[in-house]
């Protein structure tokens, strides 16, 4: 009968609905979060295993404390906690983190479910050349581009990037009343602001353009303001940086984000275990502002790390050569920053302006050709693409 179809349809409907909230809540830890505290079973559950994180899952529970730490997170994989995460930049950021890592500190503490990462994947794979046909003149000619110039211009006309830009330069070159030095907290805040902020086509431009001389290498190096935002008379332990990075939800979502997004894989083409160039750039643009800040070291374009040392680790030397490795001798980083510079891994959308792709002409040959000869090829290369000399 008809009221039959209909009660059915509605059934189906219900179980749509239910399933779509358990979907949506999945995917937000703060959402997530919300409609576990606001269910009985789930609410308790929760609590526990923030003791469990904060008491490591010791002293406040008493001597059953492993079993029920072990009850909670088996009951929780099953809730819309599990596979939760967060966005980058969101509004309550640590909020969202300090969930997502409740449930995985604890994991990690037993399971070992180290494959997670906090952040949502990006599924925009970022077109390298965006920027250089914007700018790009209609008649092909063979004017010598300088990429770094284009993204400071493209940068200018673009409202936010124009705005967060001068706000992160003017906070991170000015010196405090008290102590004549810079504010770095605010200007790691401020750079933080602007990398989260504004469209990666611009800030990916801006960072890691490609260049020929001591002189842009320089200018490309100060970007992000090292004077301020990390540099120091003696370089820290990347071990004692490393740990004041976990200690924070923030910069210990950013760190996971950037090992998994820029893991390497000597099986593939790319070099990278997650093949996405684009993502493992994002993520390497999430460490500005935090403890572990990378930067360039030198002129190269794919010579980078953040401003600390392995000397005296030492028991834990190794440990702290692969952090350190994970910045100054990655295949997948390096891969990234190398095809970034000469041109694109993807082809750009068709636009009045003509562009060359420089990508797909090396891609074969990409991981045989050793880094500085790379370099060299792209850099020879750089002249064809076309530029509007005058904006």
């Amino acid at each position: 009968s008809n009221t039959h179809h209909i009660y059915t349809l509605i059934i189906i409907l219900d179980i749509h609905q239910t399933l779509l909230e358990v979907i949506v809540a999945g995917r937000d830890c703060l959402v997530a979060g919300d409609s576990c505290s606001s269910d009985e079973t789930c609410s308790p559950r929760l609590r526990t295993l923030r003791q469990c994180v904060a008491g490591n899952g010791n002293m406040k529970l008493g001597p059953g404390a492993r079993s029920q730490c072990a009850n909670a997170v088996s009951a929780l994989l099953s809730s819309p906690l599990h596979g939760c995460q967060c966005k980058r930049g969101m509004k309550k950021e640590k909020n969202c983190l300090s969930i997502y890592w409740s449930l995985h500190q604890s994991i990690i503490h037993g399971e070992g479910l180290c494959r997670s990462y906090p952040y949502e994947t990006v599924h925009k794979d970022y077109d390298y050349v965006r920027l250089a046909s914007i700018t790009a003149d209609s008649e092909v000619g063979l004017t010598t581009v300088n990429r770094c110039l284009d993204a400071a211009k493209a940068c200018n006309v673009d409202d936010m990037c124009q705005k967060l830009r001068t706000e992160y330069v003017s906070v991170c070159i000015k010196p405090t009343a008290k102590s004549g030095l810079c504010n770095r907290p605010k200007c790691n805040k401020a750079l933080r602001k602007f990398f989260d902020r504004v469209p990666a086509d611009y800030t990916h431009e801006l960072l890691f353009c490609p260049c020929t001389d001591t002189a842009c290498a320089e200018r490309r190096r100060q970007t992000i303001v090292p004077s301020c935002s990390y540099e120091s008379p003696d370089k820290p332990n990347c071990l004692t940086q490393m740990r004041i990075c976990n200690a924070d939800y923030v910069c210990r979502s950013r760190l996971s984000q950037f090992q998994y997004d820029c893991a390497q894989s000597e099986t593939s083409a790319t070099g990278c275990k997650q093949d996405n160039y684009g993502a493992c750039l994002l993520a390497y643009t999430g460490l500005i502002g935090s403890t572990i800040t990378p930067n360039y070291v030198d002129n190269s374009t794919s010579s980078v790390a953040p401003w600390c040392t392995c000397a005296n680790s030492g028991s834990q030397r190794d440990e702290c050569d692969d952090f350190l490795g994970y910045f100054a001798d990655n295949i997948c980083l390096r891969n990234a920053l190398m095809t970034f510079g000469r041109g694109s891994e993807v082809q750009p959308a068709p636009s009045d302006s003509t562009t060359i792709s420089l990508g797909h002409r090396n891609r074969e040959t990409k991981n045989t050709i050793a880094p500085e000869t790379m370099e060299t090829a792209g850099n020879m290369l750089d002249p064809l693409i076309p530029t509007q000399v005058g904006h």
